[in-house]
C-alpha cells in the first residue's frame, strides 16, 4: 500500500544520503521524493512516498527518527493531507487543432507555459488521478515528452 511520510529535517549537507541510504539499505523503494527549504532556511520538507504494510512501516518511522538530521516523521493518510503533484507536458500541435488544445487544457485548469511552432508545453498541478487523466486527454495529440514532480503533501489543520 503506498503510504506518504512527512518529514523535517536539518537542512545540511548529507542529511538526503543518510535518509535515503537508510532505504536502500533496507531494500525500500522510494516511489516519489520531494525536497525543499520550509519557512525556516535551517529545515527542509521531505515528502516521501513508498510501498509499505504496517509492519514494514512502523519499523521505517522508528529508524527515521533516531537519525539525526530527522527533526520529525509523520505518516499522513490522502484524507489527512493536501497532496499535489506537478505536471509538464509538451504536445504537438498541429494546424487548426490549437483551440480544441487549450479548451482541453482549460478544463484542467492547465496553463501554457511556452509556445513554439509546432508544440506546447502545458503546466498542471493536481492529485496522481488528474495528471493521468490530463495525459490520457492529451495522447491524442502526440506527446513529445513528460515530467513529473514527486507529491508534495502537507498535513491538514
Amino acid at each position: 500500500m503506498l503510504r506518504t511520510l512527512i518529514l523535517r529535517v536539518e537542512n545540511r549537507p548529507g542529511a538526503l544520503a543518510r535518509i535515503t541510504g537508510l532505504f536502500s539499505a533496507r531494500g525500500i523503494n522510494i516511489e516519489s521524493l520531494t525536497v525543499a527549504r520550509t519557512e525556516d532556511p535551517t529545515l527542509s520538507h521531505m515528502t516521501i512516498v513508498v510501498d509499505l504494510d504496517d509492519v514494514a512501516l512502523e519499523k521505517l518511522v522508528k529508524l527515521l527518527d533516531r537519525l539525526v538530521d530527522v527533526v520529525t516523521v509523520t505518516v499522513v493518510d490522502t484524507r489527512e493531507a493536501v497532496e499535489r503533484e506537478l505536471l509538464l507536458l509538451k504536445v504537438r500541435q498541429e494546424p487548426g487543432q490549437k483551440l480544441e488544445l487549450l479548451k482541453e487544457a482549460e478544463l484542467f485548469r492547465a496553463r501554457v507555459v511556452d509556445v513554439a511552432p509546432h508544440s506546447y508545453v502545458l503546466e498542471v498541478t493536481g492529485d496522481e488521478d488528474k495528471l493521468e487523466a490530463f495525459i490520457r486527454v492529451f495522447e491524442k495529440y502526440g506527446i513529445l515528452e513528460v515530467v513529473r514532480s514527486g507529491k508534495v503533501a502537507l498535513a491538514r489543520g
